[in-house]
């Protein structure tokens, strides 16, 4: 799987997590929090699919420090190989 595919397959997740963040553009700067307005259990649902969704498992200690989308392409990515 490519970067590219990793990454509109987490955007898919995220929209389909939190339906508000369709009207947004997602962008590999994007920071999760913040930018996007998700809250805590909005960003549970969005770690849960997408280990699901991948068949990763990233460790709970490294999903506090995914700040951007590009923090959590980059952790699938790496698990992926």
């Amino acid at each position: 799987m490519t970067r590219q595919e990793i990454f509109d397959k987490v955007i898919e997740v995220v929209h389909e997590c939190v339906p508000e963040t369709e009207e947004q553009t997602l962008m590999e700067s994007t920071v999760i929090n913040t930018d996007t307005a998700i809250d805590s259990m909005g960003f549970t649902l969005i770690i849960c699919r997408l280990e699901a969704t991948f068949n990763v498992k990233i460790p709970d200690r490294q999903w506090q420090k995914l700040y951007t989308v590009g923090d959590v392409v980059n952790a699938i990515e790496k698990r992926m190989k």
